[in-house]
């Protein structure tokens, strides 16, 4: 089933009545969250008559534009650097949860059928690996027939927040792999082969036998690609699955997070999944038009609603913690003005 289909029974399933007033606003950026919001947007606009417009350009891209002023609010993946924020006058806030899952293209190999390891996925991605019978998937994988096929991973060529997650997860569990490579939107990538945004890599893992690929869960969901199990920090084998993004996501230390930018990179926990993240929006606080703003921040103020997070939770995102976003609803209150007056109060 293609992610379009999955975007409009998702957007379908929610219908409401309201306001006919009519404000349209623009943002761009990440593809992780693009989901959720275009589907968000069809709900809104079915509520309200307002409408949304979504650019699923990278998480690199939605940065630049939000500096450049191109969009009224930017998306990203990677959390926006402290002094970044401060030097553009931006605000920066989560709006759902969601996972990184690795999915492959194999004879034989379904859904689940596949175990690695976090120090493995990071010897595929630097060359190390080559073929998919090697002996340390081999021995993550007693009893499974190993295909003598060359592996062929398949990564973003664009600045991209999923990469940034994903090769944080590679950082965080292989010493070589944050030495040599790192964690970033955009790294150099020792091997494989390059494609552009979530709906890129799903398509080429799909199209090229022995791929593998990191993709945002419901994109591998929306393709029918098998994801892999992971061993996790605790030693313990995980399955992608909704109870265990949330088991990561209740390790976030929100409350010592600088600009909400909590990691949920390798918590611990027995059933937790390891490459779990929030998504973010990157807001003026200084906008050059009051009246997009305000529309910006009803929109998002919405999206935390009952109807928001049912549409998330559709489509295997979760919903933030009630603490935080009553400390989001506070931020646009405090910060976000112009001429000194609050845009938004709550």
């Amino acid at each position: 089933m293609k992610l379009t289909h999955i975007l409009s029974a998702a957007a379908l399933s929610f219908a409401f009545s309201g306001a006919a007033y009519a404000t349209d606003i623009n943002g761009a950026g990440a593809s992780f969250p693009a989901p959720v919001y275009q589907a968000w947007a069809a709900a809104y606009k079915e509520k309200t008559g307002n409408g949304m417009n979504y650019q699923s350009i990278g998480s690199g891209g939605g940065q630049n534009q939000i500096v450049n002023r191109t969009v009224d609010f930017g998306a990203s993946d990677a959390p926006m650097a402290d002094d970044k924020l401060a030097s553009n006058n931006l605000l920066q806030f989560p709006t759902v949860i969601g996972s990184v899952v690795p999915t492959v293209n194999l004879d034989g190999i379904g859904d689940g059928q596949l175990t690695l390891s976090g120090a493995v996925l990071a010897d595929i991605y630097q060359g190390k690996i080559t073929k998919w019978n090697d002996e340390k998937i081999a021995a993550l994988n007693k009893g499974v027939k190993l295909p003598d096929t060359a592996i062929v991973p398949i990564y973003r060529s664009d600045s991209s927040g999923t990469s940034f997650v994903f090769t944080s997860y590679l950082s965080a569990v292989s010493p070589d792999w944050k030495s040599n490579v790192g964690a970033a939107t955009s790294v150099q990538w020792p091997a494989g082969a390059g494609a552009k945004g979530n709906e890129g890599v799903s398509g080429m893992v799909k199209n090229t036998k022995g791929a593998i690929g990191y993709v945002e869960f419901v994109y591998a969901a929306a393709n029918s690609l098998p994801t892999t199990n992971l061993v996790n920090k605790a030693g313990k084998v995980v399955k992608p699955s909704v109870p265990a993004f949330m088991d990561a996501a209740a390790a976030a230390d929100w409350a010592g997070a600088k600009n909400f930018a909590a990691s949920m990179i390798d918590t611990a926990g027995d059933s937790a999944w390891p490459i779990v993240s929030a998504t973010y929006i990157l807001l003026p606080k200084n906008p050059n038009n009051a009246d997009q703003s305000a529309a910006v921040i009803k929109f998002f103020d919405w999206a935390y609603t009952a109807d928001g997070d049912a549409i998330a939770e559709k489509l295997h995102y979760i919903p933030l913690p009630d603490s935080v976003v009553a400390n989001i609803k506070k931020a646009w209150s405090s910060e976000v003005k112009v001429d000194g007056k609050a845009v938004w109060t709550n």
